[in-house]
């Protein structure tokens, strides 16, 4: 794997992510964000931020999986979460968790969590977008 993932001393040391990854593979790999939409384009999970955010990791998955790799290699995540407020964490847990027993994979990444009004389509509540590194 090309990517290790890394919560140095002196940092805090969260359980839901990691700080840092060191990427020491060859080919970078930059997805479009990816939203609750299943490989027809039909919408997945209508206002159900748990469902979204699963289907938008499985999404990962998948592209990943088109070039030979696995969510196992993403680098970094962005989350985009329309209307982000702290009590919607559990449901973001419960979506990461759900996609994660599906992918046999450790989602925790270093991630950049960000609030927004709005996405580009109305039903949309979560966009993720990755950087991964392969060999």
């Amino acid at each position: 794997m090309a990517v290790e993932l890394v919560n140095p001393d002196g940092l805090p040391k969260p359980d839901v992510y990691r700080q840092l990854s060191i990427a020491t593979g060859s080919r970078l790999v930059f997805l479009a964000g990816q939203v609750a939409r299943d490989g027809d384009g039909n919408p997945v999970g209508a206002g159900d931020l748990a469902a979204q955010v699963e289907q938008a990791y499985l999404n990962i998955g998948t592209a990943m999986a088109a070039v030979g790799g696995s969510f196992d290699d993403v680098a970094k995540l962005t989350v985009y979460v329309v209307d982000w407020t702290p009590d919607k964490m559990p449901l973001l847990g419960e979506g990461i968790g759900r996609a994660a027993t599906a992918l046999g994979c450790d989602p925790v990444k270093p991630i950049t969590l960000l609030g927004v009004a709005a996405l580009g389509e109305p039903d949309l509540l979560v966009e993720v977008e990755a950087t991964a590194v392969l060999d």
